[in-house]
């Protein structure tokens, strides 16, 4: 999965591939910027494509690409193109390089289907929360992750890495709905599905779009830039 490109020279272009077998893969697509190039459009963020490359000292080149799947409904909504995007960013700031991760590109691959099946923010909001469970930093939202109690909580603090409880909220936190914190345990336990049928309402879905990319730019320690779009 292409998941960013920068020109280089005249004629070429860096490409970020995410793979299946190798992980995070840069390399450079040389002419592909020219009229008539072989590679043309096929190596553009959200395309799928099957590659080949030949092993560089600092970066690969690309010597063959076959597209599986253009995802072109996602590059013609600006809205799906937004979010896409912003998964592409944080896909590329968490995937170390030349590291297998083959459960973090097929939850990228079927994030970008389900995107231009139901083109609908929940879908990159839920794959964020799943991305950060995927990297051992699940929230805790059944209890207060500060005290342990089980009774109400009122606020969630990405640097505590959970929900908290009134007393503990005074602590500081941002508040969070009862209905944003069902839909956050429906996301974590693998409900999904579920939720893109009944896509909560617009205030449940900013809040819960907020949160997550609050964690997600806590645990990177650093922003993504296309969270400015969302």
């Amino acid at each position: 999965m292409v998941l960013r490109t920068i020109k280089l020279g005249e004629t070429d272009r860096i490409v970020t591939i995410l793979g299946q077998g190798h992980g995070k893969v840069r390399a450079v697509a040389k002419g592909v910027r020219k009229p008539g190039s072989r590679f043309g459009a096929r190596l553009e963020p959200t395309v799928h494509l099957a590659f080949q490359c030949y092993r560089g000292r600092e970066l690969d080149v690309v010597t063959q690409v076959e597209t599986i799947d253009a995802n072109r409904a996602l590059r013609e909504h600006y809205g799906c193109l937004t979010h896409a995007v912003s998964m592409l960013e944080a896909v590329d700031q968490v995937a170390p390089e030349r590291e297998p991760h083959p459960a973090l590109y097929r939850m990228l691959v079927g994030a970008l289907r389900a995107l231009s099946v139901t083109p609908s923010p929940i879908v990159s909001t839920a794959f964020f929360w799943k991305l950060l469970s995927l990297e051992g930093l699940q929230p805790v939202v059944d209890e207060c992750v500060r005290c342990g109690t089980d009774g109400a909580l009122v606020a969630f603090d990405a640097r505590e890495g959970g929900a908290l409880c009134a007393g503990c909220a005074r602590l500081g936190g941002r508040s969070i709905d009862d209905r944003t914190l069902a839909v956050l345990r429906r996301i974590l336990g693998g409900d999904i599905r579920g939720v893109l049928a009944e896509p909560p309402d617009v205030a449940v879905l900013g809040e819960l779009e907020r949160l997550a990319l609050d964690a997600l730019e806590h645990h990177l320690e650093r922003r993504l830039r296309s969270a400015a779009l969302l």
